[in-house]
């Protein structure tokens, strides 16, 4: 690439980060009214939300980024998709969607489950309802795959898969779970410590993997019994801020190539569109949150569960042995995840009060 058109490129980014910014705020000013009157009739909620955790709130998001009232037609052509980022809790969140409402059979004592769309049955092939883990496997689009991927992938798995319903326009839900980045980060560590590697994941962006030089390993054939600090100094860790570069769209930002652009560009480019992605997301929780999680996911889908959500009160992150300067390299590693989890926690209890806000009104009619 010439200096010219290293600069261009640079611009160009810099424009897009920067019109990206401007309208994200206009619109959720222009929005912001509507949601104040409506709110207003909120006091508490009837899932009993935990209002000594809830942040406090410095700006107001729009209608159409707090409105999630979706009629989800498991009959018809709409698929969920599930966005699974390591040590959110996301296997346990998927295990509850493959019970949803008996829509799927699954196989006992495998990760395995039929969860085709009731009574579709097209040449042979299987119309799902559900793309997970469970139900078409990591081999579907890779292991752990992030929205580059998924949102990539998936429209051509489907109509590969479902051959006789090729041409069909499907409507696709992306759903998460968002976690704490310190803990999420700590007990990412605790995983690797065990065997965990995922060196299996494609991180495919742009139509391909990322070469060596570009993404290194940070280990040779495994990482057992890893110390905290030997994992926090590999600068390819791709625990750190895992949970933004999951969320944001690679592409914008030269996928892993990091010399296409100045890294504090870059952050801020990644950090923007995951918080542009997350926004649009059909669905997310926060798994210290886990009955408002399933409230949310209730109103905004009109399903229901057959297991209610539990709050795990300790978890392996919590029982870690950490010390003061661990912990706040380990905040600086993930500054990224830590502004998204503000976020994300200030339109997910937002979210919460317009549902709760809404329901209150129909009553009243």
């Amino acid at each position: 690439m010439t200096s010219g058109t290293s600069i261009s490129y640079k611009f160009y980014i810099f424009v897009v980060v920067l019109l990206a910014t401007a309208l994200f705020l206009f619109y959720d000013v222009y929005n912001s009214e509507m949601y104040q009157c409506l709110a207003v009739t909120y006091s508490s909620s009837n899932i009993a939300l935990m209002n000594d955790h809830k942040p406090k709130v410095s700006r107001l998001f729009g209608i159409k980024t707090l409105d999630r009232d979706f009629q989800f037609d498991m009959e018809g052509n709409d698929v969920m998709v599930v966005l699974h980022i390591q040590k959110t809790g996301g296997s346990t969140f998927e295990r509850h969607l493959v019970k949803l409402e008996h829509a799927c059979k699954c196989i006992q004592g495998t990760k395995r489950c039929d969860c085709s769309r009731p009574g579709a049955m097209k040449k042979g092939k299987q119309d799902v309802w559900l793309f997970s883990r469970y139900s078409t496997g990591w081999s579907s689009c890779g292991v752990h795959a992030d929205w580059t991927e998924l949102t990539s992938c998936v429209p051509k798995y489907m109509a590969k898969k479902n051959v006789g319903d090729a041409r069909k326009k499907r409507r696709y839900f992306y759903v998460t779970m968002v976690r704490n980045p310190i803990n999420r980060y700590i007990s990412e560590w605790k995983h690797v410590q065990r065997g965990a590697t995922w060196n299996t994941s494609r991180h495919m962006c742009d139509g391909r993997s990322p070469t060596d030089k570009e993404l290194p390993k940070c280990y040779k054939e495994e990482w057992l019994d890893v110390p905290l600090d030997e994992f926090m100094n590999c600068k390819y860790n791709l625990a750190n801020n895992r949970q933004t570069r999951m969320l944001a769209d690679l592409s914008l930002v030269g996928c892993y190539n990091l010399s296409k652009m100045p890294p504090e560009e870059r952050n801020q480019a990644m950090l923007q569109s995951a918080k542009y992605n997350l926004r649009r997301l059909a669905y997310f929780g926060l798994t210290e949150h886990q009955l408002e999680s399933q409230f949310v996911f209730e109103e905004t889908f009109k399903l229901k569960f057959d297991v209610p959500f539990e709050q795990t009160n300790s978890t392996n992150a919590e029982l870690a042995s950490v010390t003061p300067q661990q912990y706040d390299r380990i905040k600086q590693l993930n500054s990224l995840d830590v502004k998204l989890y503000e976020f994300a926690r200030t339109l997910f209890f937002q979210r919460i009060e317009w549902m709760d806000a809404k329901n209150r009104n129909a009553t009243r009619e």
